[in-house]
């Protein structure tokens, strides 16, 4: 019988600029990220356990796509928490975008603490089939 193996890996807090200072009084992680791409299209996916699909705001400004994702603990009037081992807090993450990705149709989706991030592939970037011809 195998032996089943479980990789846990831990929380990166995002580290803050000089001179900036943050705007919540929470901690702010790095979320864990798989990137793909397809022939047509870019995909990043982005685990953003807690946040409502309401409290995450994308922007993309020049070539830097950023995710914000809030996350409001549940509280239990009355109850103090003997033990915990999640720790909760926002979550940011940025990416540079290359330049052969459609910027105007960048599409997201989120499930369940999941957020998808769909980015097509600029038309001059496609990979395009050349067809011969007998003759």
């Amino acid at each position: 019988m195998a032996e089943e193996k479980t990789l846990q890996v831990e929380k990166e807090e995002a580290a803050l600029e000089e001179g900036a200072e943050w705007t919540r009084d929470r901690r702010i992680f790095i979320p864990r990220a798989d990137i793909y791409e397809t022939g047509d299209k870019m995909v990043i996916v982005l685990d953003v356990p807690g946040s409502k699909e309401e409290d995450i705001d994308i922007t993309l400004e020049k070539d830097i796509l950023t995710i914000m994702a809030q996350v409001n603990a549940d509280e239990f009037p009355g109850h103090t928490p003997l033990y915990a081992e999640y720790e909760v807090g926002d979550y940011q993450r940025s990416f540079k975008l290359p330049d052969e990705l459609n910027r105007d149709k960048i599409e997201a989706a989120y499930k369940e603490g999941i957020l998808k991030l769909f980015l097509p592939k600029a038309d001059k970037a496609k990979i395009k089939k050349i067809d011969i011809k007998a003759g």
